[in-house]
């Protein structure tokens, strides 16, 4: 079975563009049942002169392929911008399912048409052009389904081939207008390979709990209409339903279970809302305490009522048992009473059903401490789907052995959105595909084929990863790491065109980058440092880079697509950048007024001009775009955390004012030091200054009055420069150092500069230099500044494993991209002689000990063998062992090492070896597989940094 290209029509002239998740990577006319502008040998139109096929099918077909059909009718009108012909038809798009359809029954009979690899396969469908197929109809694209999913699947392809988006009413992007487009003759089969692919609307207020009430008057069948119409439109088949009180998706509104029955999406509940009854029905229904040791009776009577009330719908239902309020049932792990709590729900399925409860999907999800119950060997009948988790920042807890098989199979249940510790993340998307794919990739390696289902909070915005998660599941054999490293241009394309797909596939993938290493909640004013590596003027300028790059794209998105352009790409650059910007400007107005500087009310004002701007941002997503549709969409509380739990609304953080002076008053600031200078017996000092990593360092007269200073700067020795030598402060001067490397010997030197201000005031900056040995003829990355940073991917030599590779992951990383072996599945590697490294060569300074740190995705342990590991190397020592434990359990030992490591998006490992001065190599062995490096940092000098630490070095 090939994997399934969708085609999309992009610009003035046909471009063929293959949307990965369900692509063959092929853009070729010619293609089975490819959808192309141009009229092809043996095609059949399917938009000719603006006219619209006619789309035909059964009436007494499942309403799933029915409803289908009408949403490919009106795709084909919105395209064309026509109807269909009056009359009977001459061509047409005839679907319809085997066993349920006459007419589709009797086309295969009689035209003989080859259903091999669609009948009986889950989901499976056709598409082909078809001579005579019946009379009346010279030709038609026979759309065949093996189930009513199959071929509504098979419509929907259609309208995704024909350049409807799945976003199309989610995110107002508007089908392109075609009058002529044309599919290929040619056999196309295709089917799914995960079972159940889906989402788990959660955390829905205040946003889209708002929104779905002024929308639609709540979250009633009118609004899962339009939430089933987009995970089809992904070929998806599975939900969890909206469950924050108080709501519960069969009680609310019988129409909700009646309407995904006839779309044919598959219910399904929560990780902690057992069989079938949504947590909020306890609280309308139940009596008692929720406590199964001592009021079971109750709630069996309860749980039968949930499956009694499916009245034999397909759904999966969900066994085990949590404490009330998504808790920790008990303290301890007690797997005795899980075990009878789950042989009592199953027999109750299948007392209820009449049937054998195996024929009853279920699944026991295995989150947060249910995890323990398995770990200490808890286990449930084999037909029940094992479904893992991960730590609720993307990082997957356990897999299962690649090896092993059960009937039930596995599945997975990750996140995009979450509520809890360290802090809520629900405002913007800040999941890298990358990595969503990265864990998924892992998963589907371990045998992981059942159940993918991921926790999208509000929908909307997280767009981009919704589609690249549903697209992978689909087939995630086809999704490689080509597949990965285009998808967010093939996304941009099916939502843009292709005339700025590579441009907006860029935008998105930097604005996730930036958002995953710090998520929007996490940041506050110490996040960036102002005193450290020039950081906040780093991350700063990155975002005022893309902000403008956005801004000036912005102009040239043509006034059709502006909505879905404010909604996909503006609004989350430009809240993000402003975000940032505010939390920098507190942290100026704090360490300014600290000073004693003037400026630091300004930056207070500044501070509260961004604050208003996030506002304003907000007010014209949710009333200007789309004549006011997203109302209540953009509310979730981003500002003013200070633990986990967010605030009731965003909170300006707290802000210094200054008295200032009428006089001018001089100070003077150097890098890497809070205060402010002069003080009392004390004279400031820089970090030593070197010419591969700090040939200079940053110092600042400032003035702490109204009036302006005047100021001279001198320096003490004759190799030192210093400009400007002298000038007139009004808010602050830097002062520009820099050395005559040329009139240095080798060694250590010092320097003082002389700050003097027309107030008296007199500062004397010691300025340490050293210049290092040459090292003549050595190559490689060169210590400066006390360090070696190295991205992963600079490696100079890299040495798979036997039948496997070593691949870059793209952007995968907080400043670069990610290094893994491919396959990661199977034993420990060794490492040292010639088996598998990156090699990374370095020029030292000294010889002596060095502290290596590599920065690694926080991957998570899932085999359960006490941590995984790498191994580092320099020189001709032996390759040193180093363990990477991160645990999401409260109280493990290894708990805070996580926490961090989700806070900072990575982990820092450390490990301590002998090197010497000059050329050097550095070996990075992978040991367990998983792993995704980072960073290698090779540090002589420890001191303090910035969050996403020194900057990279320079070669020679």
């Amino acid at each position: 079975m090939r994997a399934s290209p969708f085609f999309l029509i992009a610009a003035l002239s046909w471009v063929l563009v293959a949307v990965p998740g369900v692509a063959s990577g092929a853009s070729d006319c010619r293609a089975p049942a490819a959808v192309c502008e141009a009229r092809g040998s043996g095609s059949l139109a399917l938009i000719e002169g603006g006219v619209p096929v006619a789309v035909l099918v059964d009436a007494g077909d499942f309403a799933a392929v029915r409803r289908a059909a009408d949403a490919l009718r009106e795709d084909l009108q919105a395209v064309s911008g026509g109807a269909p012909a009056a009359g009977a038809p001459r061509t047409a798009i005839i679907a319809g399912t085997l066993g349920h359809s006459a007419r589709i029954d009797r086309i295969v009979r009689e035209r003989g048409i080859d259903v091999s690899g669609v009948e009986g396969v889950w989901e499976g469908y056709l598409l082909q052009v078809v001579e005579a197929p019946e009379p009346g109809i010279a030709r038609a694209l026979v759309v065949v389904g093996a189930d009513r999913r199959g071929t509504a699947f098979g419509l929907y392809e259609l309208s995704r081939r024909i350049g409807v988006s799945p976003w199309t009413w989610w995110a107002d992007v508007p089908p392109p207008r075609r009058t002529s487009l044309h599919a290929a003759p040619g056999r196309f089969v295709d089917a799914p390979k995960v079972k159940y692919r889906g989402i788990f609307i959660n955390d829905e207020e205040p946003a889209l709990g708002g929104w779905s009430r002024a929308t639609f008057g709540g979250t009633n069948h009118r609004f899962y209409e339009r939430v089933f119409q987009l995970i089809l439109r992904h070929k998806a088949n599975y939900l969890w339903p909206a469950m924050w009180q108080p709501r519960a998706f069969y009680d609310d509104d019988p129409r909700n279970a009646e309407l995904a029955d006839e779309y044919g999406v598959v219910i399904a509940t929560s990780h902690h809302e057992p069989m079938m009854r949504a947590h909020d029905e306890w609280s309308r229904y139940g009596k008692g305490p929720w406590d199964y040791t001592r009021n079971a009776e109750t709630l069996q009577r309860f749980w039968r009522g949930g499956i009694e009330r499916l009245q034999g719908r397909e759904a999966v239902v969900t066994l085990g048992m949590r404490g009330d309020g998504d808790e920790a049932m008990t303290e301890g792990t007690a797997t005795a009473l899980l075990e009878r709590i789950v042989a009592d729900q199953r027999r109750i399925i299948g007392d209820v059903t009449g049937k054998p409860v195996e024929n009853t999907p279920q699944v026991w999800a295995l989150y947060k401490e249910v995890q323990d119950y398995y770990d200490a060997g808890m286990r449930v009948p084999d037909d029940v789907t094992l479904l893992f988790a991960d730590d609720n920042w993307g990082n997957i807890r356990r897999l299962p052995d690649p090896a092993a098989t059960r009937p039930g199979g596995y599945g997975v249940y990750y996140h995009f959105d979450y509520v809890g510790g360290p802090r809520n993340y629900k405002w913007l998307n800040t999941t890298q595909v990358e990595r969503a794919w990265e864990q998924m990739r892992l998963a589907w390696a371990h045998g992981v084929e059942r159940v993918w289902v991921v926790n999208v909070g509000d929908i909307k915005p997280m767009e981009l990863p919704i589609s690249a998660f549903l697209d992978q599941a689909w087939n995630p054999d086809a999704a490689d790491l080509d597949w990965i490293s285009g998808y967010p241009m093939a996304w941009a394309a099916e939502q843009f065109g292709a005339g700025h797909a590579r441009e907006i596939g860029d935008i998105v993938t930097r604005y996730t980058q930036y958002n995953a290493r710090r998520k929007p909640e996490l940041l506050d004013a110490d996040t960036w440092s102002l005193l450290h590596d020039g950081e906040a003027e780093r991350v700063i300028g990155e975002w005022d880079a893309l902000e403008q790059r956005t801004l000036a794209l912005a102009r040239r998105i043509p006034d059709s697509h502006r909505d879905a352009w404010v909604q996909l790409v503006e609004y989350p650059v430009l809240a993000s950048a402003n975000l940032n910007h505010l939390y920098i400007a507190v942290a100026r107005n704090r360490l300014y007024a600290a000073q004693g500087r003037a400026s630091a009310n300004r930056w207070a004002d500044e501070a509260l001009r961004r604050f208003e701007r996030d506002a304003e941002l907000q007010r014209a997503y949710e009333h200007d775009v789309a004549d006011g549709k997203w109302v209540h969409m953009m509310s979730q509380v981003r500002i003013g955390y200070t633990h986990w739990q967010q605030p009731e609304r965003n909170i300006l953080p707290p802000l210094a004012r200054v008295d200032v002076p009428a006089r001018g008053v001089t100070g003077v600031a150097i890098e890497g030091d809070p205060r402010r200078w002069p003080r009392p017996a004390s004279s400031p000092r820089l970090a030593a200054l070197d010419p591969a990593g700090a040939p200079s360092r940053a110092v600042v007269v400032f003035n702490g009055g109204r009036e302006a200073v005047e100021f001279s700067a001198r320096s003490s020795q004759p190799w030192l420069k210093v400009a400007p030598a002298q000038g007139k402060v009004d808010d602050i001067q830097p002062l520009s150092l820099s050395v005559d490397w040329s009139k240095l010997p080798e060694g250590e030197h010092e320097a003082v500069v002389a700050i003097r201000g027309s107030d008296r005031t007199e500062v004397y900056v010691q300025v340490p230099v050293r210049k290092p040995p040459s090292h003549r003829g050595a190559r490689g990355f060169v210590e400066g500044d006390g360090v070696v940073a190295v991205e992963a991917a600079q490696h100079t030599r890299a040495v798979p494993p036997p039948r496997g590779q070593w691949q870059e992951i793209p952007n995968l990383g907080r400043t670069g991209s990610g290094m893994t072996v491919w396959p990661a599945v199977g034993g420990a590697l060794e490492p040292g002689g010639e088996g598998a490294r990156l090699e990374y060569p370095l020029v030292l300074d000294a010889s002596g000990e060095v502290e290596v740190r590599v920065v690694l995705a926080p991957t998570l342990d899932i085999r359960n063998r006490g941590g995984l590991r790498y191994a580092v190397s320099i020189g001709d020592e032996p390759p040193q062992v180093v363990t990477m434990r991160l645990d999401p359990t409260p109280g493990d030992r290894d708990f805070q090492a996580w926490e961090r490591a989700v806070i900072d998006y990575s982990h820092v490992a450390r490990s301590h070896h002998a090197a010497s001065a000059g050329a050097n190599i550095l070996r990075l062995w992978p040991v367990d597989p998983g792993l995704v490096f980072q960073r290698i940092e090779v540090v002589t000098d420890p001191r303090p940094r910035g969050t996403l630490g020194p900057v990279g070095s320079t070669t020679r």
